[in-house]
């Protein structure tokens, strides 16, 4: 059976770095329409980018990309995305990938592998994507989440902090690790069922989302499964600052 999967983008005007972000202009096109392109080649059935800006949806219309206007005052992009999933009246079983708006360099095999690993899952309503951290140094990022998952693969849990913390090799300021074991950094890349997202949107947010800054461990601290399939690589970085901004024009000027 053929893998069937719906891309839902989330993509807010506001930005604290880089205000109006979706519409800013990357090789001759707003940077929402290179996402929209990504999630096209990547294969979905649908894509519908969630804003709440009405520039944004004009934009996307304008490409003939479908748009739903959504409440300003989510407090994240699952809930925006479960909005426009009740907007849409999706099935429980319908996966939805959510693509973040500002992801132009997103590989679309990516976003096929996130959803694959959704596809052939039992047990979990939610997957995402690690990759093994090569360079010691990123496991001591607080940037780069890492994450540990048992030997089914699904995540025992997700921290700023090096995890697995390795007592005797980090015991001298060296901090090299063994080696005995893969140090993984999560990709933020998600695909969820429906039902899932409508039993997330239920619960309260948790102290340990709160205290390392991870809305992912809201799913741990309520007791359901996050299966995380291992990758080849990390996917380029998204655009968070004008320096980010320069660095992708590069790519996609190449490539365009």
């Amino acid at each position: 059976m053929s893998l069937r999967f719906k891309v839902v983008i989330p993509a807010r005007y506001g930005s604290t770095r880089l205000p109006g972000k979706p519409l800013l202009t990357i090789a001759g096109k707003p940077m929402i329409a290179h996402v929209c392109e990504r999630a096209l080649e990547a294969g979905a059935d649908d894509i519908i980018v969630a804003t709440d800006n009405e520039k944004i949806k004009d934009t996307v219309c304008a490409l003939g990309i479908k748009a739903v206007m959504t409440n300003p005052n989510h407090q994240s992009g699952t809930e925006r995305i479960a909005e426009v999933v009740k907007h849409c009246g999706w099935g429980d079983n319908d996966i939805i990938v959510n693509l973040q708006g500002d992801e132009p360099l997103i590989p679309p095999i990516t976003i096929r592998e996130v959803a694959s690993a959704l596809a052939n899952q039992q047990l979990a309503g939610i997957a995402t994507l690690a990759a093994k951290i090569l360079d010691p140094e990123e496991i001591f990022n607080p940037n780069a989440v890492k994450v540990v998952v048992n030997k089914m693969g699904y995540a025992l849990y997700f921290s700023r902090a090096p995890i697995p913390w390795e007592r005797d090799a980090f015991a001298d300021a060296g901090k090299e690790p063994s080696g005995n074991i893969p140090y993984l950094r999560h990709i933020g890349l998600y695909a969820y069922k429906v039902d899932f997202l409508n039993r997330y949107c239920s619960w309260e947010p948790s102290p340990l989302e709160a205290v390392e800054s991870l809305e992912q461990l809201r799913i741990l601290w309520h007791g359901e499964a996050v299966f995380v399939k291992i990758v080849d690589e990390t996917p380029q970085a998204g655009i968070d600052t004008a320096e980010d901004l320069i660095r992708v024009e590069r790519v996609l000027s190449k490539i365009a």
